[in-house]
């Protein structure tokens, strides 16, 4: 991909290929009938009638004050109104300028409410820098994107919409003027919001309809329940080191309180640090940003150029959060490969070789990074625990990612580093004695 952000044919075919080869190894239909390998937009919309409902009523596991004190913002309660015109949105490829995109393009209800790229691609063959989050549960998080650009999901329904490389209208009347003057989107509006169409009650409309996408029914939370035989003893063998050796409760704490198990905060865990100068590149943000870092900005910065891989600090601009990232929900996690920001991690065995081994040296690594000497079998049970935070709704697609996973890990396991891990060789004896002397 050169600069512009511009695959070339050969890189999106392959990009296509391996969409829709993880499609089908998760248990979805295929073959894919929509750009981009996405599921055609009426098919993903059969799906979605057997996973939810329109309710508007608190979603079960989810505390029914903190949901209407915290997760429904003032002015935008849900109504069954707001949630039809929001999913009419979701569905509607006219929110791109070329006509060929939608929200559920890359937050496909046939594969996790994600897309199963490293990378999303949007119109014009054009690939952005960053892994497309499910929007499953995002109604959840206390603010949105990798970096937490957006405060809330309101405001971050509205940015993709707008992104040159994403889906590419010039400005919010461009979009507007590509739905506001349906005669059926005029009556919608005015039914949800008693207005014309607006593209501040697009974002809400949008934002509305992800708040029903709530998947919080795990054999986990029964096991928490109390049914002690709804997970296996692997399973349970791994809970105990997800709270302990494993240290993985130390951000993604799991509780009623906090079902979907994130800290959200955001750290750097060394994921970038395998191919990135992290100090050229922060020289660089902040001359791109003194005349202005508005959410357009950092919206831009973030998926179109190399400084994607700064994180938080392209927000935040604070020296400490250089390479940090948000920490992502782990419920779902069995369907939604690939893994971190960049999709660098293919399979969750990837993911603990990555923390076992205590991420990627570089000087803003968090403190709380370090080797933890977990043994194969406790790598495959920490596995096995998180498999068990799919809902049961995804089943059958939960236990076709798992073994598509064990085959791909038992051939490939790129990001394992015993010696580390064990702490036989530590990261600094690397830099000082180097190869020869480690002999």
């Amino acid at each position: 991909m050169n600069n512009s952000g511009r695959a070339g044919p050969l890189r999106t075919a392959l990009l296509i290929g391996v969409a829709i080869f993880i499609n089908q190894a998760m248990g979805a239909e295929a073959p894919a009938t929509a750009p981009h390998g996405a599921m055609a937009m009426a098919e993903q919309q059969q799906r979605l009638d057997q996973l939810i409902s329109s309710s508007t009523a608190p979603p079960p596991g989810v505390d029914p004050v903190a949901w209407a004190a915290i997760y429904i913002p003032p002015g935008n309660e849900l109504t069954a109104d707001r949630i039809a015109l929001g999913r009419k949105l979701y569905f509607d490829t006219r929110l791109s300028k070329d006509g060929t995109v939608a929200c559920a393009t890359c937050h496909d209800a046939s594969r996790g409410f994600t897309d199963h790229r490293n990378v999303s691609e949007g119109i014009g063959d054009h690939l952005g820098r960053r892994s497309a989050p499910t929007t499953m549960n995002a109604a959840l998080f206390q603010s949105m994107f990798w970096d937490g650009r957006a405060v809330s999901l309101d405001e971050q329904a509205k940015l993709p919409i707008l992104n040159p490389i994403e889906m590419g209208h010039p400005d919010a009347a461009s979009a507007m003027a590509s739905v506001g003057t349906d005669p059926a989107y005029q009556e919608l509006f005015q039914k949800a919001y008693g207005r014309a169409p607006n593209y501040d009650d697009l974002g809400r409309a949008i934002a509305s309809f992800e708040r029903t996408l709530i998947f919080l029914d795990a054999p986990f939370d029964r096991f928490a329940a109390g049914d002690s035989k709804a997970i296996s003893p692997a399973a349970q063998r791994g809970f105990a080191l997800f709270n302990g050796k494993a240290r993985c409760v130390s951000c993604h704490m799991i509780n009623s309180s906090n079902p979907i198990g994130t800290d959200n905060l955001f750290h750097n865990i060394g994921v970038s640090a395998r191919k990135q100068n992290f100090e050229a590149l922060a020289h660089q943000a902040l001359g791109a940003l003194k005349d202005g870092s508005d959410v357009d900005a950092l919206d831009k910065l973030a998926l179109e150029t190399d400084m994607s891989e700064l994180g938080r600090f392209l927000v935040s601009k604070k020296r400490g959060d250089i390479g940090a990232f948000k920490t992502e929900q782990l419920r779902n996690v069995g369907i939604t490969a690939p893994y971190m920001h960049d999709g660098s991690l293919h399979s969750l065995w990837d993911v603990l070789d990555h923390y076992n081994k205590g991420g990627e040296t570089n000087p803003y690594l968090d403190g709380g990074i370090e080797p933890l000497n977990l043994s194969e079998d406790e790598i495959n049970d920490v596995v096995a625990f998180l498999f068990t935070l799919t809902d049961s709704r995804f089943a059958a697609q939960n236990e076709a990612a798992m073994r598509e996973q064990q085959a791909y890990a038992a051939k490939k396991r790129p990001f394992r580093d015993n010696a580390l891990a064990h702490r036989e060789v530590l990261p600094f004896e690397q830099r000082v004695l180097g190869p020869a002397g480690l002999k």
